[in-house]
């Protein structure tokens, strides 16, 4: 098999299941389960692969449909932390799936299980058009696709609070569509192209020429996609959305979709515009500004919430302000440690909304007042739960500790040392409002004296999706090279345009 051609494969694949999974007459058993988990681990070693070939080559592998040049064909452009993010976004999506298979039944309608499936694989290839394309019309038919999915995920439930929480993302969701529209229509009017790279090249031309232009472009883009990733004060429609939907939506939709739309950001400000030009034009200081409020509102607000699944939602706010504050640094070391927190924070919100999930699965209770005394009756929930909390917290030998302290060397390296104690702030409020949870569970007693158990109640695969995560987040916070390595390589990519 030619490997020049595995990002189209993976594409292919994943819309070919999503289109086909209706027609199977039967979705319930363990069959049906390995079909699609095979779907995904065939897709995931070719991402592999092409990690693999990307990384050694050291320069980006553009694909180009049909043999046309860039500006006339389609072009996907896979450079090493794209690879690196299909890659991620694959081995949690087979997580996802290996988990749902048994929450689903106890979540949703068993007539709209094949629903689901079929609206995760068309997501799965939304996501990753998202990551590989290297135009800008192309982008963003695949940022509605996967909003329309979004939509359908959360209210696939089908009761009056997904069905509110996903109306919500609707007229939110659609508002920044618009914008996003708007904002490559004046891309489009000022450089007549639509391919990324066609675009940088002219742009650095005409710049000042029309710098009007592109500061309403880019006010216009980073206010779409600040709706998309939840930004503060932009973030309305994300509580209700992630507290209401079924456990494995929740992990799909904080854990993979928001970070494909992240990615594009990353994409518009360093691909498309530029770092120099943004920096002329200011707006990677207000992407900072924003950041930072968010790391702090979405705390504070988080610290107000009872509902278990509400409390993780408002912590996602904050966790997308580390991202981009590392963004709007504009440096290399900002960008690493941005790219970092997207991968690491993929791992711990998965792990903590499936956690989450398993504790609502096996007792019903979602009130962080109700969650006393179950630390030891579902020991290998909360450990998992915890090692998440702690990785959110910034605790060392975790991920997210690993995060924290490139932003922290990002941040003081780029002069802004008051940034610095922002950082110190929103981990100490993590804890504020994490801790709680682990102490209840494990320090206080029961409120209720029936005898519950993870190890004969939670079904296996629920249990290895979780501890497979945990141990994810272990790893990438003892061995971070393993990750920092592709994504250092990949900056001159972005960053050194």
């Amino acid at each position: 098999m030619n490997s020049t051609h595995f990002p189209v494969y993976i594409m292919i694949l994943l819309l070919a299941c999503a289109i086909l999974i209706p027609f199977k007459k039967k979705t319930t058993g363990k069959g049906f389960m390995i079909t699609m988990l095979s779907v995904l681990g065939v897709s995931l070693s070719m991402a592999i692969v092409e990690l693999i070939i990307v990384y050694n080559r050291s320069s980006p592998h553009s694909y180009t449909f049909g043999s046309y040049e860039r500006g006339i064909g389609i072009e996907f452009l896979v450079d090493e932390f794209s690879a690196l993010l299909t890659v991620i976004v694959l081995i949690i999506s087979i997580l996802i799936v290996l988990y749902s298979f048994r929450d689903l039944p106890h979540e949703i309608e068993p007539a709209r299980i094949p629903n689901y499936y079929t609206l995760l694989f068309l997501g799965l290839f939304a996501m990753i058009g998202i990551i590989f394309t290297n135009d800008i019309f192309n982008l963003y038919v695949f940022v509605e696709i996967l909003s329309i999915v979004a939509i359908a995920i959360i209210s696939i439930k089908n009761d009056k609070a997904t069905l509110m929480a996903s109306m919500k993302y609707l007229i939110m969701g659609s508002i920044g569509s618009v914008s996003v529209l708007m904002g490559f229509a004046f891309i489009y009017m000022v450089t007549g192209h639509l391919n990324v790279t066609l675009i940088f090249e002219q742009i650095n031309l005409v710049w000042e020429q029309y710098p009007l232009n592109i500061l309403l472009a880019m006010g216009f883009i980073l206010t779409g996609f600040g709706i998309k990733v939840a930004i503060f004060p932009l973030h309305n429609w994300l509580p209700d959305a992630y507290s209401s939907a079924p456990s494995p939506s929740s992990a799909f939709l904080s854990g993979l979709i928001v970070k494909a739309y992240v990615f594009s950001v990353v994409k518009i400000i360093y691909r498309v515009i530029g770092n120099d030009v943004l920096q002329n034009i200011g707006v990677t200081n207000y992407i900072m500004i924003f950041g930072v409020l968010s790391m702090i509102m979405g705390s504070v607000f988080a610290l107000t919430q009872t509902d278990l699944k509400r409390r993780l939602a408002y912590s996602s706010v904050a966790q997308i302000g580390y991202i981009f504050l590392g963004l709007g640094l504009a440096t290399e070391l900002g960008m690493s440690s941005a790219f970092f927190h997207i991968v690491s924070h993929a791992f711990m919100k998965t792990a903590l909304f499936l956690s989450a999930g398993s504790i609502i699965y096996l007792t019903g209770k979602r009130n962080v007042k109700d969650l006393n005394g179950i630390g030891y009756d579902i020991p290998i929930t909360m450990s998992v739960f915890m090692i998440g909390m702690l990785g959110m917290i910034g605790i060392p030998g975790t991920s997210g500790f690993m995060s924290k302290w490139y932003l922290g060397v990002a941040v003081i390296d780029a002069g802004h040392i008051e940034l610095l104690i922002v950082i110190l702030l929103s981990s100490f409020l993590n804890a504020l409002y994490y801790f709680p949870i682990v102490v209840s569970a494990f320090l206080r007693e029961k409120i209720e004296s029936a005898p519950i158990s993870d190890t004969k109640g939670i079904p296996l695969t629920m249990k290895l999706s979780m501890a497979l995560l945990g141990f994810g987040i272990i790893i990438i916070g003892l061995f971070p090279n393993l990750i920092m390595n592709v994504i250092e390589q990949a900056i001159p990519t972005f960053v050194g345009q």
